[in-house]
């Protein structure tokens, strides 16, 4: 049993405000990924690649959990390199006019014979990127 990555940060926008820019993807192109299919319904799947041409990561999901304004849990996997998935849960937290946001990535194990582009090291530092800088800037600006 392995420790799930566990990244959070307070963001000083009411929680409504974050949902809206983790479930809208036009939102989500400003500070996550450009995702064309995602749709904000349990069971729907979404794709995308990291920014830029390289199209080097394939990025696959599905969508498990919804409870609007609280919670988004869904796979995450790279199919061109594994069958195997890990599991990503956004929470939002609201403490008067902030929002905690708490990014919970489970089974990350399941990516430790992909090479180091797949290290937990990498995760953690491109969550506390995406959370604490991209995600945080976006909402406070």
């Amino acid at each position: 049993m392995s420790t799930p990555i566990t990244v959070q940060y307070t963001i000083t926008a009411p929680a409504e405000k974050v949902w809206k820019a983790l479930t809208d993807k036009n939102e989500m192109k400003s500070w996550y990924f450009d995702i064309q299919d995602f749709v904000l319904e349990t069971g729907k799947e979404f794709n995308f690649y990291e920014p830029g041409d390289e199209n080097k990561y394939h990025h696959h999901a599905q969508i498990l959990e919804i409870i609007p304004n609280e919670k988004l849990k869904h796979t995450w996997s790279y199919p061109d390199f594994s069958t195997l998935k890990t599991m990503v849960t956004w929470e939002l937290l609201p403490e008067d006019s902030q929002t905690l946001v708490k990014l919970t990535h489970e089974d990350i194990e399941n990516f430790k014979d992909l090479g180091e582009g797949f290290s937990r090291e990498n995760f953690v530092k491109g969550w506390n990127t995406i959370l604490g800088q991209s995600l945080k800037e976006f909402l406070e600006k």
